[in-house]
């Protein structure tokens, strides 16, 4: 199975995808992990990278799909794997697609979490982790045993400074803005399957494995 998931903030699309990779056996690819390996291996693009981060710029396109690439060229990566949170823009969804075409991958489904952006800021603005070992928790969907403490270390819980209302707003405009639009380009192929995600986080399990079933 090849999936890609998509989703604005806050839905739940790389708690989802780690969970689904687990039950179906496949990799779970974070654009956002393998960067960051990248950049602790000292690689050539983790090097090229770490200048732009280090700058407080984005990582161009070019190195993001360089680092895809590479990940996907194991054989037995690239034979069952969710992108999570890849592609966000038109042009790296076009990269992706040349990527896909020189290793003979076919992508099964994009899977796109929907969920209304009050919802989204509601879910976010209750959202903490673990200082010790960064669990997360969400206090309407995924609460502690105990209130304010990890269920894992007994750590404290506390609140992203990201996870401000304002803030959420802006990464929602954005979100609209410029991750929107790889919905149509999937849907235009036939590839994409929307889940209705305002709901239980089991449900929406159960409903991603009926949908890729």
């Amino acid at each position: 199975m090849r999936l890609i998931f998509l989703g604005p903030p806050g839905s739940g699309k790389g708690t989802q995808a780690k969970i689904i990779a687990s039950k179906i056996g496949a990799n779970h690819i974070s654009t956002g992990d393998i960067l960051r390996e990248a950049v602790a291996a000292g690689t050539d693009l983790g090097k090229k990278a770490k200048k732009y981060m280090n700058a407080g710029e984005l990582v161009p396109d070019e190195i993001l799909l360089g680092l895809v690439r590479e990940v996907l060229s194991n054989d037995r990566t690239a034979d069952s794997f969710i992108l999570d949170g890849f592609p966000r823009t038109i042009p790296q969804a076009e990269g992706l697609d040349k990527i896909f075409e020189n290793l003979s991958i076919k992508l099964d489904w994009s899977i796109k979490l929907d969920v209304p952006d009050d919802a989204i800021i509601d879910r976010l603005t209750a959202r903490y982790f673990c200082v010790n070992c960064k669990a997360d928790y969400n206090l309407k969907t995924k609460p502690p045993k105990k209130e304010g403490i990890c269920d894992i270390c007994g750590g404290k819980l506390i609140r992203r400074d990201d996870d401000k209302r304002e803030v959420i707003e802006n990464r929602l405009s954005v979100y609209h803005k410029q991750t929107e639009p790889i919905e149509s380009y999937y849907r235009e192929r036939g590839l994409l399957k929307e889940i209705p995600a305002d709901k239980g986080f089991d449900e929406v399990t159960e409903e991603i494995v009926k949908a890729i079933s």
